[in-house]
């Protein structure tokens, strides 16, 4: 699927071009749109998934949602540009932890059936969308990582707050400080992902779980998930103002500053 192929469903015009909305069959495929850096998060992209949530919520049409993002990856995590932007600019990185509380809460409140179809690399805000997915597919060469403690963060609003819950202490303790990958073979042992498919069939796939979502009776669905996710909600909340407190402190740190720094002169070279 290419940007060309993605006409941005009326009424979804305010997320473009950072996130692109259409329908495809009973199912509201949400994509992030920046394949030419492997859909890093700017900050327009983390803003625009702080806020679409209750659009998706409020339509009456919207049934499922799938998330996906355009090209090779789901998401490569965070744009180092920005980081360097959040780095100058205190105001920037109090709004920035702000709205990844609204991003998390937003996701894990979202009464919809949720699905994630994790096309190559979800790092960082992409995995946490992953991770806070009704239903996750993978495909067969993707994988998952939360790398805020290896570039100086502490980490905030994804795998510190969820991965305990889903995969136990110990194992998430290993993914989350020492921020190694979680590929697909190791996240369906793990019991972290629905389905493991070929790379090319995972938008196909995660469709056709979104279709079934779609013809459930909506009232059971909708109350059965806010039941089920009660359980990460009270959970996680407590987790989640902790590590984000400390993740802006880290914003100060010259291992972050020097990490970033570093990033950005080898991409330049």
């Amino acid at each position: 699927m290419t940007t060309s192929e993605i006409a941005t469903l009326a009424g979804y015009e305010q997320f473009a071009p950072w996130l692109l909305v259409e329908k495809r069959g009973n199912v509201h495929v949400v994509s992030i749109n920046r394949p030419e850096a492997l859909n890093a998060v700017t900050e327009e992209v983390h803003h625009a998934f702080a806020t679409i949530w209750k659009v998706l919520d409020a339509d009456t049409d919207v049934k499922a949602v799938v998330t996906t993002g355009v090209g090779k990856a789901f998401s490569a995590g965070g744009d180092m540009v920005m980081f360097g932007r959040l780095i100058e600019d205190e105001v920037a990185r109090t709004f920035q932890i702000h709205e990844a509380r609204t991003v998390f809460l937003e996701v894990i409140n979202f009464p919809k059936p949720l699905v994630s179809a994790v096309n190559g690399p979800a790092v960082g805000l992409g995995c946490s969308i992953a991770l806070l997915s009704d239903l996750l597919v993978m495909g067969e060469n993707s994988y998952l990582a939360d790398p805020h403690v290896a570039v100086g963060l502490t980490a905030g609003d994804g795998g510190a707050a969820m991965l305990p819950l889903l995969i136990g202490m110990m194992k998430a303790k290993e993914y989350v400080l020492l921020g190694d990958r979680i590929t697909a073979s190791i996240a369906e042992k793990l019991n972290l992902v629905t389905k493991v498919v070929p790379d090319d069939a995972v938008l196909d796939e995660a469709l056709a779980l979104g279709e079934r979502f779609a013809a459930l009776p909506p009232q059971a669905l909708r109350s059965s998930k806010v039941a089920l996710n009660m359980h990460l909600a009270r959970a996680a909340q407590g987790v989640l103002e902790y590590a984000l407190a400390e993740e802006l402190t880290s914003f100060s740190t010259p291992e972050f500053k020097e990490r970033v720094a570093d990033f950005r002169a080898r991409s330049k070279k």
